[in-house]
């Protein structure tokens, strides 16, 4: 009989086996079809995951969604990077997303929309002169009659086009003197139609080496006008942004989600670089034996498998942690610069494991490769990482 880790209920147990299977069946032919053509994720698949009601993992109950934390969230995430990372990551455009507004009645129908998979959303936070640094965002938004006017320059908007409606975190004022420099920054929802930019906002897509699956996005705001009803009140459809602590507390609360998320994402993309591994060991002859029969190899292997293993144990810990209401800021950024790096070094063995053939397009692991490099960038840096944690453990 195996034994269960100490997380491990029924119910969390048949919602991993339900994604693993998604993952496998579904998400992975896809991935191996349409990763390479840098094609977006067909409007079936994203159907699919909603069928699951994962879209309303985080969204409580009463509110249409499932009810679950932040630890079955990654859960499922995990399974689903494990086929394809971009599929895993459009999960967290629902989750309460663009749901933040101060109408309590919209809020709840927005809500339960979220949680259906028809409420998906982008988030344009980065600028080209503002990506760690979120204080320094210089797009604007000045008060018109009844509502406010957007204009500027957003990068990384993920799924821009395809989405709901783009969040865009804007300065309405400038700090007054003794405030800190993200006085003044609100976040907004820019409502529109799936396929088109509102009046006011074109793009240019953002051509990535991977990450495929949905575009990425360079945005120009001109001019895009927004009622005052759609000034949110929060990001990441967080329930606990309190209104008057403003737009820029709740992004930093939810960038603590986000990065375990990250972290968990890393784990999936690493298992699947193992995987694949393990059975090419076991499929590639040299020699007159499998190359799996050789110790240099083996052993490479097992670190790999200590490695991902690892990761997963933490990142499960932080997850409990954040459903358990703890401060966890530090342990948010150990575990995404712990998990993101591990993810770089075990896709990268995985390569040199399958020698030429890791080279080529015509093996998964070059894509676990690519993707496990972004890991360390979004979501906040290595380095931004290492820098939240030693600013906890030393003066500043």
């Amino acid at each position: 009989m195996d034994l269960l880790p100490p997380w491990a209920t029924p119910a969390r147990l048949q919602l991993q086996a339900q994604a693993r299977a998604f993952a496998h069946d579904v998400v992975l032919p896809l991935a191996d079809q349409l990763d390479p053509q840098k094609a977006e994720m067909p409007a079936a698949l994203v159907e699919g995951l909603a069928g699951h009601g994962w879209f309303g993992l985080t969204i409580p109950a009463q509110d249409g969604g499932l009810g679950l934390g932040v630890f079955e969230y990654c859960l499922v995430s995990e399974e689903l990077a494990r086929g394809w990372l971009s599929v895993a990551s459009i999960l967290a455009r629902g989750q309460g997303l663009g749901t933040q507004v101060r109408d309590g009645h919209r809020r709840r129908e927005l809500l339960k929309r979220s949680a259906e998979g028809e409420w998906i959303g982008s988030i344009a936070l980065s600028e080209p002169d503002a990506g760690s640094d979120l204080a320094g965002v210089a797009t604007t938004a000045v008060r018109d009659g009844d509502g406010w006017v957007l204009s500027g320059h957003k990068r990384w908007a993920g799924n821009a086009l395809a989405a709901d409606f783009v969040e865009v975190l804007a300065r309405v004022r400038e700090p007054e003197p003794g405030e800190p420099r993200s006085a003044g920054l609100e976040p907004f929802l820019v409502v529109k139609d799936r396929g088109a930019f509102p009046d006011g906002m074109t793009g240019t897509v953002i051509d990535k080496i991977g990450y495929h699956g949905f575009l990425t996005w360079d945005l120009v705001l001109d001019g895009v006008r927004v009622p005052d009803s759609d000034r949110l009140t929060g990001l990441y459809g967080d329930e606990g942004a309190a209104q008057d602590e403003g737009g820029f507390a709740s992004v930093q609360r939810g960038l603590n989600i986000a990065r375990v998320h990250t972290a968990a994402r890393a784990v999936g993309v690493a298992q699947g670089a193992l995987e694949d591994t393990t059975a090419y060991l076991q499929e590639r002859e040299q020699f007159g034996h499998p190359i799996g029969d050789f110790q240099a190899l083996r052993f490479a292997l097992a670190d790999m498998a200590a490695d991902v293993a690892q990761a997963r144990a933490f990142w499960q810990q932080v997850a409990h942690l954040l459903d358990e209401g703890a401060p966890c800021e530090s342990e948010a950024a150990m575990v995404k610069l712990q998990a993101t790096e591990m993810a770089v070094r075990v896709t990268n063995q995985a390569m040199q494991l399958h020698g030429g053939n890791g080279y080529t397009t015509e093996r998964r692991v070059e894509r676990y490769w690519r993707d496990a490099r972004l890991t360390t960038i979004f979501e906040g840096t290595s380095e931004i990482q290492r820098r939240t944690i030693s600013d906890r453990l030393l003066p500043r």
